[in-house]
């Protein structure tokens, strides 16, 4: 009899040890009793009555998952292979339990449909510049069809892109003719803003007479300089000027002299003639 006591207090020791748990903060225990959720324990001690009751442990903690290269057709018909990651937490221990068998298997299985769904709704232009617009919706329509399995979805976000080499090239040289025109735009407003500064200065130098004779002066020094350079020293525009003056001056001389120098001459011609023509009588 007394035997018979001491084993019942040793397996009664036993269960209550074998029932003891120790859940951390970032697990969850979903306990089942008799094969129904009785509730959710833990953090800290937790107790599992053997044999009538049983627990599964369920990470609370935000989960990283990659989303393996995916090949896929954008809307303007070029084949990209996309890599993604998922970033997700459990917010419902006990529909992660219940409503599915592996919910990791499965968020990674919907992540990747959604992937290729998303990405074929785009062209190729928009994958590479609206990351953030995309990874927004991968996002949202991950996490709708998460939610029933208690399942966050924090973000989704793009990591790689791979395109053909054909498309690369292409790319390349569009690249480069784009900054070429870049290029000869620049140029050419930089070529207008001179003639601009230009007009305005020829302008200056007009209403100024000297304005010219010091800016040759000023080129002459910056010439001479250099040690070996021939100066050559220009005669002033204001001589060509007075030279012009002069010229118009004689011109009308010369104008108003030939008619008086002509009538003379032919009345000289004349008087001679006569004198000839006496002689001869």
């Amino acid at each position: 009899m007394f035997e018979l006591g001491g084993f019942l207090l040793f397996f009664g020791f036993l269960l209550a040890i074998s029932s003891i748990k120790f859940v951390n903060e970032y697990d969850r225990l979903v306990v089942f009793r008799l094969g129904r959720v009785c509730g959710e324990r833990g953090p800290g001690i937790a107790f599992v009555f053997p044999l009538i009751e049983r627990s599964q442990k369920v990470d609370l903690r935000i989960v990283t998952m990659s989303i393996p290269m995916q090949e896929a057709i954008t809307r303007d018909n070029i084949s990209v292979k996309i890599a993604a990651v998922t970033f997700y937490q459990v917010v419902d221990s006990r529909k992660v339990v219940t409503k599915i068998e592996d919910a990791m298997a499965a968020t990674s299985q919907v992540a990747q449909t959604t992937l290729r769904s998303v990405i074929g709704q785009y062209e190729l232009d928009d994958i590479l510049t609206e990351r953030d617009k995309i990874n927004a919706k991968l996002q949202s329509i991950i996490d709708r069809q998460t939610e029933g399995w208690g399942i966050k979805v924090n973000a989704v976000e793009i990591k790689d892109v791979e395109i053909p080499q054909q498309m690369q090239r292409a790319m390349a040289r569009q690249a480069e003719a784009e900054r070429e025109r870049r290029a000869k735009i620049v140029a050419a407003e930089g070529e207008l803003q001179a003639a601009e500064k230009l007009a305005q200065a020829a302008a200056v130098i007009a209403a100024s007479p000297g304005a010219m004779q010091l800016r040759q002066l000023q080129t002459m020094v910056e010439v001479s300089a250099e040690k070996n350079s021939t100066l050559i020293f220009p005669i002033p525009i204001e001589l060509f000027g007075g030279m012009g003056a002069n010229a118009k001056g004689l011109a009308e001389k010369a104008i108003n002299f030939l008619p008086a120098a002509a009538q003379a001459l032919k009345t000289k011609g004349e008087t001679i003639k006569l004198e000839e023509e006496k002689e001869r009588v």
